[in-house]
């Protein structure tokens, strides 16, 4: 992947721009979002002297702009800060059950949607790596197949447990292969994912499909109470 995309870019910027030090960041693809330019015009504007790319670290900021680690400075007018977010977990909304607050980095993530010993919460993340809406749409799928499902059989919660050869389970990073800042920075504050189904949070849609659309509702592990 990242020697088609280079190859991509020298096409349009020539054999004269150095693809390998400003485009070539520390991570791979798709360990951080890739950014998509459908029609090239960033890269006309570079071509054209109108636009400049630098991939550097910072040393620090100057009076005149940035300071670089390796000693030339940017001259900038403004400047926009893309870093330094950290993600807010449920929103900072404060969940308890039965009166007991909930840490949900305790908890261990079901089908990528609910949470262990929560009841009746599912959450919608889509998916890094395709369109958002993709996942998004399978969870709305589940979401009014657990809700029918429960509106007829008089069920009032739902609620995902660990069985009992379980609940010694090594718990494993609610990311792994997508690991950008505001991930990496929020990874003690996210659920956990466990070593198999359903405790996983993928990122690939024909597991999930099967996962939250194939797989029946009541699987041993959601527990319902009426």
């Amino acid at each position: 992947m990242k020697k088609r995309l280079l190859k991509k870019v020298r096409e349009k910027l020539g054999p004269d721009f150095d693809v390998e030090t400003h485009f070539s960041p520390s991570y791979n693809p798709w360990d951080e979002r890739l950014c998509l330019v459908p029609d090239g015009d960033l890269f006309k504007a570079i071509k054209a002297g109108k636009a400049e790319v630098v991939t550097a670290e910072i040393e620090r900021f100057t009076s005149d702009g940035i300071r670089l680690q390796s000693g030339a400075e940017l001259a900038a007018d403004i400047i926009v800060t893309a870093t330094g977010l950290n993600l807010e977990v449920q929103g900072g909304i404060a969940f308890t059950v039965d009166g007991e607050p909930v840490d949900f980095a305790r908890t261990f993530i079901y089908k990528g949607i609910m949470n262990a010993d929560v009841p009746n919460l599912i959450n919608t993340f889509g998916y890094v790596n395709a369109s958002w809406t993709l996942r998004a749409d399978l969870i709305a799928d589940y979401s009014c197949r657990l809700l029918n499902h429960m509106r007829r059989q008089g069920y009032r919660q739902a609620t995902p447990r660990l069985r009992p050869d379980e609940v010694e389970m090594a718990p494993r990073p609610w990311s792994e292969e997508f690991t950008p800042g505001y991930i990496a920075r929020s990874l003690d504050q996210l659920p956990k994912q466990g070593t198999h189904e359903p405790w996983l949070n993928v990122q690939e849609y024909e597991l999930d499909k099967k996962l939250l659309i194939q797989e029946p509702l009541e699987d041993g592990v959601l527990q319902f109470d009426v």
